[in-house]
């Protein structure tokens, strides 16, 4: 078997790099952030925070079993980001990480403050905690989600 295979030119492989950097770059630059599954992102914080409000806080407390939906429905939303826009997430960047880290810990802060407003009988008082954790679980989203294009950006 023959190989045909020859050495490029130094003009040829910086030719060949450019066209890939621009193809990389014109990548990036062409995915949009699908903001309506960023927000399903929020709204997945925001119901795993609300369910506090049906909890019985104290010596008989039982976590609510929705938790595990709520990981059910958070991989359904990366499944529906990865198939619209083909940005994976399993190498997304440090910056990504810290997003998701801070989002872990503000619905974890989010749920107990709601849990010690229900524990107080202000079950009205976990309306306001879980549309903060939609927001903050939303606006860390989309962080995550630059830092993934950025990376695909940078290779």
């Amino acid at each position: 078997m023959e190989n045909h295979f020859r050495d490029p030119s130094r003009e040829e492989a910086a030719a060949a790099l450019n066209a890939l950097s621009s193809d990389r770059e014109h990548l990036a630059a062409s995915v949009h952030a699908p903001w309506t599954l960023l927000a399903a992102f929020g709204g997945v914080g925001a119901w795993w925070v609300s369910a506090a409000a049906a909890t019985n806080p104290g010596a008989n407390y039982e976590p609510p079993s929705s938790s595990w939906l709520a990981l059910v429905g958070t991989l359904i939303v990366v499944y529906l980001i990865q198939r619209e826009t083909g940005v994976r997430f399993r190498r997304m960047g440090a910056r990504a990480g810290w997003a998701i880290v801070g989002i872990i810990a503000a619905c974890l802060l989010l749920f107990s403050v709601s849990l010690g407003f229900v524990s107080f009988g202000m079950h009205w008082a976990v309306a306001p905690t879980s549309l903060v954790a939609f927001a903050t679980t939303t606006w860390l989203a989309s962080v995550a989600y630059r830092s993934a294009v950025e990376h695909l950006r940078h290779g």
